[in-house]
């Protein structure tokens, strides 16, 4: 690696800004055309689906399982826990690492995007960036259609609720909601009850 490219990934993972010019070296670590494959995998085939993702992702744990069709910017940077379920439309925009714990559940639309852009149209020329990591902790629930922007770490057991834009960390064991999404209350044993009563 050139003084240069080191450079340039002290400042990805500084958070400063970048441009794909000076990150182009990095094009080797993404994934698509194995996206693109395992998006042509049969359900029917779960094993050959298993070997594909070990090979897009940094790191895959125990069943895991994750719906197609998926997107990746990379793939490479993107590491999955235990008992994962991810559904369809999953997009990862992993500049920089995704992180997800164990037993998280994550339904369907749903953008996990580790990168931004600067607010001022003359600093995007060249497609100019920012990155910052995404983790998500432990047996978190993420509704439909949730963005999580860069920089976000959802904690233990959380609950994203649908259509929510998630700009800023959420503590563990809550429900959020909303644009941008906000905590509502707090999860307790009273959540342990049924939804529906016993008849």
């Amino acid at each position: 690696m050139t003084t240069r490219e080191e450079d340039v990934l002290e400042r990805i993972r500084s958070g400063l800004l970048y441009t794909e010019t000076d990150a182009a070296f990095r094009d080797p670590l993404r994934r698509a055309e194995l996206v693109f494959a395992y998006n042509a995998i049969s359900p029917a085939e779960p094993e050959r689906r298993r070997q594909v993702l070990e090979r897009i992702f940094g790191s895959l744990g125990e069943r895991a399982v994750l719906l197609s069709p998926f997107h990746a910017a990379f793939g490479s940077n993107v590491h999955i826990g235990d008992d994962f379920f991810g559904n369809v439309n999953l997009t990862f925009i992993d500049d920089v690492d995704i992180r997800i714990g164990d037993g998280v559940m994550i339904a369907p639309q749903v953008t996990l995007a580790t990168t931004g852009h600067p607010v001022h149209p003359a600093l995007r020329e060249d497609f100019r960036r920012f990155s910052e990591p995404i983790v998500i902790e432990d047996r978190v629930w993420i509704g439909s259609n949730v963005v999580v922007l860069p920089g976000v770490r959802i904690g233990y057991g959380s609950v994203i609720g649908a259509g929510s834009v998630v700009s800023r960390d959420i503590p563990p064991m809550s429900v959020a909601v909303g644009v941008p999404c906000r905590v509502v209350r707090a999860i307790t044993d009273d959540d342990l009850r049924p939804r529906m009563s016993e008849v």
